[in-house]
């Protein structure tokens, strides 16, 4: 498993606010076990202990809030770990079909990818441990297969997948009917 500047963040985030409520939790005892002794050595309840034992009993609901609140944003954050994870996944299995539609080589559809992604021409140049020229001569080639005049275009095929539904196969034609 792979350590996360997110992962690591999240979890002391987490780790701590459990942690914080334990720690409340045990002051909560302590106090609560106070106003007992209190009410044994004075023998009746005073409006002293009725104001600590309101006071406890406002702790003791507070820890109660802050651990439920803690656990609906942990659910609602695995769930939407869990919606991202599947969005990504569909979005790659998204770029995959269509690359394979406009027949692109192996080459164009990783340059494609990283394109779509955002990587300038001299970062994916680095990567794929290419020229610039030839990013450009693959970049070219997967303008001319899709339909499209650039960057934002292509991009934006992909955009209106999400948003309006499947792929037309020229991607020129697609903008058209989208504008």
């Amino acid at each position: 498993m792979q350590i996360t500047r997110e992962r690591v963040s999240a979890w002391t985030k987490e780790g701590a606010l459990v942690a914080l409520i334990l720690f409340q939790a045990a002051c909560t005892s302590l106090f609560v076990a106070d106003v007992f002794d209190d009410i044994k050595e004075a023998g009746h309840i005073t409006l002293h202990l009725n104001i600590e034992l309101f006071a406890n009993i406002g702790l003791i609901a507070g820890i109660a809030v802050e651990a439920v609140v803690l656990w609906k944003l942990l659910r609602r954050q695995a769930m939407a770990d869990r919606a991202l994870s599947a969005a990504q996944g569909a979005m790659a299995e998204l770029m995959v079909e269509q690359f394979r539609n406009w027949g692109l080589t192996a080459a164009e559809a990783d340059v494609a990818s990283f394109t779509i992604k955002g990587f300038t021409i001299a970062e994916t140049a680095d990567l794929r441990g290419s020229s610039e020229a030839t990013v450009k001569s693959h970049l070219n080639a997967v303008y001319r297969k899709a339909g499209v005049s650039g960057r934002a275009q292509l991009v934006s095929v992909f955009v209106e997948e999400l948003f309006h539904g499947p792929i037309r196969a020229d991607a020129t034609l697609q903008q058209a009917i989208v504008k």
